[in-house]
């Protein structure tokens, strides 16, 4: 399948979105190793959605359990951290 220029902003967005909504930490969000490691997975999981960007997103967090290993890793980085910021409070 073939994404438009504009779709694959939308895709990479709503990569750094959802890992944004997971995190704290805006910069692990919209990190080079964030969209290195998620791309791919949002284009196999969520590409059906593109280029809602709000869509791409809900889809990643709900598919969490598929994502590959070092996605769920970007993303379960930021769950901690925000986890650790919520007990700080």
């Amino acid at each position: 399948m073939t994404f438009h220029h504009t779709s694959r902003i939308a895709l990479l967005f709503a990569i750094a979105f959802a890992t944004t909504a997971l995190s704290v930490t805006p910069s692990l969000a919209f990190s080079s190793e964030a969209q290195q490691m998620c791309t791919g997975d949002a284009m196999r999981l969520c590409g059906h959605e593109v280029p809602n960007v709000q869509r791409i997103t809900a889809c990643m967090v709900r598919q969490r359990a598929n994502l590959s290993p070092g996605c769920r890793a970007v993303m379960e980085r930021g769950h901690a951290a925000r986890r650790r910021a919520a007990a700080a409070e």
